[in-house]
């Protein structure tokens, strides 16, 4: 089902989209975007993509030494939230590693 759920009555199913992402507070913004593994070419490489939000929550947590609570009030998120992003950081991360993937750091979009 992927991000859709569908809900039916019957034979007549209707699309139910979740709910829009609501404004995160990133601050991070890193130098490199590319991490692979060494002595293959990047473009030999399967890759993984690293969400803004993913790396901001891996920094708080793990490099500033936040717990979850006061990692997410920086984020301007909730608890569980801000620990369903970092679980997919986990995730991604430890998916390239075991596989021999690169890991894409996606670019923040600039904000008007």
């Amino acid at each position: 089902m992927g991000f859709t759920d569908e809900v039916g009555t019957g034979n007549d199913y209707t699309r139910v989209m979740p709910r829009p992402r609501g404004q995160r507070c990133l601050r991070f913004k890193p130098n490199v975007y590319y991490f692979k593994p060494r002595g293959i070419p990047l473009r030999e490489l399967r890759e993984v993509v690293l969400l803004s939000d993913e790396l901001e929550a891996i920094k708080l947590h793990e490099v500033d030494g936040l717990e979850q609570l006061k990692a997410a009030e920086k984020m301007k998120i909730s608890q569980p939230t801000f620990g369903r992003i970092i679980n997919s950081a986990y995730r991604k991360i430890g998916l390239a590693i075991i596989k021999g993937m690169a890991i894409r750091i996606e670019k923040m979009e600039a904000k008007l």
